[in-house]
């Protein structure tokens, strides 16, 4: 295990400004590869349901749009705002589109895979729920619903004030 954590990190956003996770630091963040035209899109709205119940105890959520699987994010800024803000209602941080594997992932997907070698993401809606120490605190696969119980304890351990 690497002494960098996901503090280190930061991804441009959809609109062109900076999502740093050092700002986000000893609260909970769950980072997730996004694709618009995907069977699993429709997590955009437990997502935003996870958004909503807990961003005001500090919860940060970050949507990274990628078109590494089945080529399911083709689209540009327009058409990835259009799926997740104006379809799902998003409205938590959404990062630039990247690469989340290949030979020039972002460079937290390669801290990630480091930290956690065999729980990479392979498929859209793969999600890494960052602790309040700012390493993996749990890796929730893609076919684990947002408001699955697994994943909303994992959250309610890791906001501020919890035991």
């Amino acid at each position: 295990m690497s002494r960098v954590t996901a503090y280190a990190f930061t991804f441009a956003s959809l609109r062109g400004d900076q999502i740093r996770l050092a700002d986000h630091a000893g609260k909970p963040i769950l980072v997730v590869n996004t694709a618009s035209l995907c069977g699993y899109t429709p997590q955009f709205s437990g997502l935003q349901q996870l958004w909503s119940r807990f961003r005001e105890r500090g919860l940060l959520i970050v949507g990274v749009p990628s078109n590494d699987f089945g080529g399911q994010e083709p689209g540009g800024v327009s058409e990835i705002s259009h799926t997740a803000e104006t379809e799902y209602g998003v409205n938590f941080p959404m990062a630039a589109k990247v690469d989340v594997r290949g030979v020039n992932p972002h460079p937290f997907y390669r801290w990630a895979a480091t930290e956690r070698p065999l729980e990479t993401p392979r498929w859209n809606f793969h999600k890494y729920l960052i602790g309040r120490d700012g390493k993996i605190a749990a890796v929730f696969a893609t076919n684990i619903e947002p408001m699955d119980a697994r994943v909303v304890n994992a959250i309610s351990k890791e906001l501020p004030g919890a035991p």
